[in-house]
C-alpha cells in the first residue's frame, strides 16, 4: 500500500477512535504510527546494494514482533517532546495504544498486498501476502478519505456550502488524474465513470445539508463509517478474489497443469480486475480478466529457456538467491548480445500482459563467453528502476 494512504487510514483510526477525548495529539500519533514503517526506506536509499528493495523493505519495522517495541519508543518520544512543548498529550499506556493501531494497520494493509510483507520478522522471513488489494487502490484511498472530508465541511456550518463547493472540483479532477494514470499504465478505464465518482462525490459533501443532519454528525462518527466502509470494502476484495482464483484453478484442472504455485493477483482499477498466475515445471502461464466477462480467461504460456552452464552460474549467486525468495512466479530467460551471455529473473507477480518492457523486478545477470560473471541488477521496468552494476574484481575469474 502507498505511503499516502497508509497516513489517511492511521488519521481515520485516529479521529474516529482516540480524538474525541484525547485531543490531536492523538490523530498525530494514530497517522505517524500508520506511516512508520515505511522507515525502512531510508536504509534502501542510502545503500549501494542493488538489491536493497528486497533485503531491507517491508522486514523488521512491518513486523508483529516488533511492533511492541516500537509503539513503546514513539509513545515516549511523543510524551517527551509535549513535555518540553508543554503540549497536552494522551498518557503513555494510550499512546502506546494508539501507535500499535496505527502500525497494526500498515502491517495488515501491506499484508493484503501482492508486494506481501515479512510480519513475523524475525521468527520468520517469509513474506505474507494476502491478495487482495493493489498497491495504488485509488477506491480503497477515498473510502479512507472522504469521510473525513465530510466530517470537516459539516465541522463549521458557516463555511459548509464554501468547502463543499472546494473539494467537489477539486476531487473531480483527482479522480480525472486517476483516469489518466491508470490509462498510462496500462489499466484504463471508461471516463463515464469519473463522471459517476464525481455524482458521488457531490452526493456525500451536499446532500447531508438537507434537513441540517449532517451538522449532528460528529466527526468520529463519520469516521467511523469509514472505517466500517473499509471493512465493507476489503469483504468485497475477498469475495472477488475468491471468484479469480476458482478461475486460475479450473484452467489449471482443465489443462492438467503440474502446478508449483498459483494465485489471482489483484489489478487496477477495480475489485473486478484480475491477474491468473500459474507457476509450472517449465514456466508461468499468466492471463488477465474482468470478472463481469463470463469467458474463461485466455492464458498466455512463458517458458524458461532451456538450463545451461549460465543459468546453473547465475543460481549459484547470493544475489540471486536472494532475488528467487523474494520472486512468486518467476521466469529464466537467456539470451546472447555479441560475446555476452545474458540470464533474466523475471518476475511475473505484477500482471501487465499488455506490456512490452519486462515486468517489473527483473533481475539481470551478464556473464562473459569464459562464465566470469560482468555485471549484475535490475533491468529497466515499471519503477524506472535501473542499477545494473559492475561486479568487484574478485568476482571475475570464478569458475562457472
Amino acid at each position: 500500500m502507498d505511503p499516502v494512504t497508509h497516513g489517511i487510514t492511521g488519521a481515520l483510526l485516529g479521529k474516529g477512535y482516540f480524538a474525541e477525548r484525547k485531543g490531536r495529539v492523538a490523530i498525530f500519533a494514530a497517522t505517524l504510527g500508520a506511516v512508520f514503517p515505511d522507515v525502512d526506506v531510508v536504509r534502501e536509499v542510502f545503500s549501494r546494494d542493488p538489491l536493497a528493495i528486497v533485503k531491507y523493505h517491508r522486514g523488521i519495522t512491518h513486523s508483529f514482533v516488533a511492533l511492541p517495541f516500537f509503539a513503546a519508543l514513539l509513545a515516549w518520544l511523543t510524551r517527551w517532546i509535549a513535555r518540553r512543548l508543554e503540549i497536552e498529550a494522551p498518557s503513555w499506556p494510550m499512546l502506546l495504544l494508539i501507535y500499535g493501531v496505527g502500525i497494526a494497520s500498515h502491517i495488515i494493509l501491506d499484508g493484503m498486498t501482492s508486494f506481501g510483507t515479512r510480519m513475523w520478522t524475525p521468527l520468520s522471513q517469509t513474506r505474507v501476502a494476502w491478495d487482495l488489494l493493489f498497491i495504488i487502490d485509488f477506491s480503497f484511498t477515498s473510502i479512507v478519505l472522504l469521510p473525513q472530508v465530510a466530517a470537516w465541511i459539516y465541522g463549521d456550518r458557516e463555511k459548509s456550502r464554501s468547502r463543499a463547493l472546494k473539494m467537489w472540483p477539486l476531487f473531480t479532477l483527482g479522480a480525472l488524474a486517476a483516469w489518466a494514470l491508470a490509462g498510462a499504465a496500462g489499466f484504463p478505464f471508461h471516463l463515464w465513470l469519473v463522471a459517476v465518482a464525481s455524482a458521488a462525490i457531490a452526493a456525500l459533501f451536499f446532500l447531508p445539508a438537507r434537513g441540517d443532519w449532517g451538522f449532528r454528525v460528529k466527526r468520529s462518527a463519520w469516521c467511523q463509517a469509514g472505517t466500517y466502509g473499509t471493512i465493507v470494502y476489503l469483504f468485497a476484495c475477498s469475495v472477488a478474489h475468491h471468484a479469480a482464483l476458482i478461475r486460475v484453478k479450473d484452467f489449471a484442472s482443465a489443462n492438467h497443469i503440474s502446478i508449483d504455485r498459483i494465485g489471482a493477483l489483484p489489478l487496477p482499477p477495480s475489485l473486478l480486475d484480475w491477474g491468473g498466475v500459474i507457476r509450472s515445471a517449465d514456466g508461468v502461464f499468466q492471463a488477465r480478466y474482468d470478472l463481469r466477462n463470463p469467458e474463461p480467461p485466455a492464458f498466455r504460456f512463458i517458458a524458461d529457456s532451456p538450463p545451461d552452464r549460465f543459468v546453473a552460474r547465475a543460481l549459484e549467486l547470493p544475489e540471486v538467491q536472494l532475488f528467487w525468495q523474494f520472486a512468486r512466479f518467476p521466469v529464466i530467460r537467456t539470451s546472447v548480445d555479441a560475446d555476452e551471455r545474458i540470464v533474466d529473473f523475471g518476475e511475473n507477480r505484477f500482471v501487465n500482459t499488455r506490456r512490452k518492457s519486462p515486468q517489473p523486478f527483473t533481475y539481470r545477470v551478464v556473464f562473459d563467453s569464459a562464465g566470469n560473471v560482468v555485471e549484475e541488477g535490475w533491468q529497466s521496468d515499471g519503477m524506472f528502476l535501473r542499477r545494473m552494476q559492475k561486479l568487484a574484481p574478485q568476482r571475475n575469474g570464478e569458475t562457472p
